[in-house]
Order: C-alpha cells, then structure tokens, then sequence
C-alpha cells in the first residue's frame, strides 16, 4: 500500500478511491459474475402496466467460493501483512468457505472456526481447500471467541466478516462492477446482515449522482439493526437466535 493510500485510509471512512484501487488488486482473483434483468411483475405479481422497471440482480452466488465475501477475503490477503502463521476467521460458513479458497490460491495457512450449526456443504468445503477447521459452540459468537484466542496464542492474523476496513473495500467491488454493468441505476438494495458488505457497495453507489443506495435488515440481524442507530458498534441483547449462511 503506498504512503497516500495509507493515509486516506487512516484519514476517515472508505472511499469509492480505495475501492477501486482495491479491486485492482484482486480482480485477478475474482470472477466478474453476470447480472439478470428480471421483470419487476415477476416478482410482485403486478400486472405488467403496473409493474414498473425491471429489477437487476447481481449474481454472486457464482463468484469464485460461492459468495461475494471471497471480495473481502482477498482484500485482507493481499493488503495485509500476513506472518508465518497464517490466517484464522470465524464464521458461520460463507466466509470461512471464501478465506479458506483465498489462502488456499495464495498459498497461507488458514484455521477456520465455525460454530456447531454450521451447514455441511460448507464445513466440507473448508476441509477440502485444506483449511485447519475447528467447530465448537452453538452461535457465532462461541466461534469468534475461539478464534481470538487461537490468535492470541499462534500469532495468526484475524480475517473478520465485516468488521475490518480491507473487508469492507473487497466487498465494495459488488457495487463498482455493477456500476461498470449497468447504467441508469438509480437505486440499489444492499442486504445488511455483519454489516461488510453494505458500507463498501453504498459508498461506491453514492459516488454516482444518480444512484441511491438502500439498506435492508433481516429480523435477525439484531446489532446492525442497533449499531445503525448508536453510529458505532454496540452489544446486542442476546437471544436464541441461530443462522446459517446462505
């Protein structure tokens, strides 16, 4: 990283700037997934003098590991300084799945912790792209917990889901392909679950006069929901709530 970028970085929140720059660094490594236009009475069952413009979709299913975190992941590998030891992440599945298949192509050890309901497609996943894998505990929080301490304790570098400025950039190229794809957009829903994803896309929508990004919070999705309204991170009430990456 040079002397500038690293001093915009540290100088406030991230830039459409670092975003791109960013993307140039992983781009190699990604696949620049397909967009579908799907006519909006498709969706709303409007009829079709009601129904509008069509809706487009950003494929990222079939980016490479199956999710857009393999953006962030990247980002964290190739921006960071990683020592001997490696990587470790906690997850629920998606982004042990994307750091695991980035240290994997980039050649770093990597542990991965992910809690008990983990889905099994992405437990042998992590495996078969030679991962250490622990699973323990029955909520996310069991995992990260886990991890820290084994960072603690091997001197491995934490590769966060969301809280960490290298995750929020990679995950903020979704939102400068789709600008690149399509033109005209005036409005672009980001779904906010940890919270990496939306702060990188909507950044790079805003810079786009024309373009409103939105949020949209699951129900469970407890601390964004909250964090949204503190303005800063926060601890959520704890409740019996479990679920698995999709």
């Amino acid at each position: 990283m040079t002397g500038a970028a690293q001093a915009e970085r540290e100088a406030g929140p991230v830039s459409a700037g670092e975003i791109r720059r960013t993307y140039q660094q992983i781009r190699p490594y990604l696949r620049r997934t397909p967009t579908l236009t799907v006519p909006l009475d498709a969706l709303t069952g409007a009829g079709h003098d009601d129904a509008g413009p069509g809706v487009v979709l950003k494929l990222e299913q079939l980016q490479c590991a199956g999710s857009f975190k393999t953006r962030g992941a990247f980002a964290n590998l190739l921006l960071r300084e990683i020592p001997p030891a490696g990587v470790v992440a906690a997850s629920g599945g998606n982004h042990g799945v994307a750091v695991a298949y980035a240290a994997h192509r980039l050649g770093i050890p990597a542990t991965i912790f992910v809690p008990a309901i983990a889905g099994r497609a992405k437990i042998d996943a992590i495996r078969s792209l030679g991962a250490g894998l622990h699973i323990g505990g029955d909520r996310y929080a069991d995992a990260w917990a886990a991890a820290q301490t084994w960072a603690a304790e091997s001197g491995a570098i934490q590769v966060p889901a969301f809280d960490q400025p290298e995750t929020i950039l990679g995950q903020g190229s979704v939102g400068l392909e789709l600008s690149e794809q399509v033109s005209g957009l005036d409005t672009v829903l980001v779904p906010v679950g940890g919270g990496g994803r939306p702060p990188g896309t909507t950044m790079q929508c805003k810079s786009q006069d024309s373009c409103r990004p939105r949020g949209r919070l699951r129900r469970s999705a407890v601390r964004a929901r909250q964090d949204g309204h503190l303005g800063r991170p926060g601890q959520a009430p704890e409740r019996r709530l479990g679920a698995r990456s999709p």
